[in-house]
């Protein structure tokens, strides 16, 4: 029995799967080791009756997750999966991994995760290549969810975000100055109060300034990461997972063209293929 995980700093997607069968599929808090550390993983996955009635069973575990491209970090989970699955063997890599696993299978590729936060890598068809990015929430996740609630609160507390999006925002939530500064400065996670500004985004996505905003976003992440790769590995396809990237296609397609890149797949959760990847490997 195996299992696989991807998880974002939000939400961790978890499916159970033997001799070609899925057993399970959930969800579970995001697993993120800069946030958690072994002992706040490890009671996470005590708290899931699923995964405490399969612990025994499961024999490999596949786990994807953003914030776990350093050694040090993946060890945190890897002690906290191994402490937990007793009789199986974990393997832990980072979510851009996943991404590629996802959309390039063995082939090589460009790929881009755009969702609560963004990073990209060149994938060679065995690993993605180190580089210097996914610098996170604060130094970088240009696009993202985290980027677009970032900017949308900056617009509107100093009063730049258009009068008919104020009344919107203002009606859909109780938020000051005071509380939002607290929220991203004071408490834990703030990439998640940032990224929860999604849902608003999204219904009002026709509105002029967020689709500015959404192709400033998607611009920033071709600027900064892809045009260099180009230079380095010409000709290949960028392929893009996360819940932007998806939402968003029609203009992510469009800013793509514009820098003269062609896109290959974009997928909203890494999981289905993930999940189809390991199942035949593991036959």
């Amino acid at each position: 029995m195996i299992a696989v995980v991807f998880s974002g700093s939000r939400l961790a997607d978890w499916r159970l799967a033997e001799k070609g069968k899925v057993l399970a599929g959930f969800k579970t808090v995001g697993i993120n080791p800069h946030h958690n550390d072994e002992t706040k993983i490890e009671q996470l996955l005590n708290k899931n009756n699923t995964l405490i009635n399969y612990a025994e069973r499961i024999k490999r575990i596949y786990f994807f997750g953003a914030g776990a491209s350093s050694k040090e970090n993946a060890n945190t989970v890897s002690k906290a999966f191994n402490s937990f699955f007793r009789f199986g063997k974990v393997y832990v890599a980072h979510d851009l991994k996943a991404a590629a696993l996802a959309t390039c299978g063995d082939h090589a590729g460009l790929v881009g995760i755009i969702g609560s936060g963004s990073n990209a890598g060149y994938f060679n068809g065995k690993k993605v290549l180190p580089n210097n990015y996914g610098l996170g929430y604060i130094l970088a996740d240009e696009g993202s969810a985290n980027w677009l609630g970032r900017n949308l609160l900056q617009d509107y507390i100093t009063m730049q975000l258009p009068a008919d999006l104020v009344t919107k925002f203002d009606e859909k939530y109780s938020l000051d100055r005071k509380l939002i500064l607290e929220k991203v400065y004071r408490h834990p996670n703030p990439i998640l109060f940032l990224s929860s500004f999604s849902e608003f985004i999204f219904e009002n996505r026709d509105h002029e300034y967020f689709k500015n905003l959404v192709i400033r976003g998607f611009n920033l992440v071709f600027e900064k990461y892809f045009i260099p790769f180009k230079q380095k590995y010409p000709g290949l396809d960028v392929n893009f997972t996360g819940s932007v990237a998806y939402d968003y296609q029609e203009w992510l397609r469009e800013v793509a063209e514009s820098h003269d890149f062609k896109v290959g797949s974009i997928i909203r959760e890494p999981i289905h293929n993930l999940l189809n990847y390991y199942l035949n490997k593991n036959k």
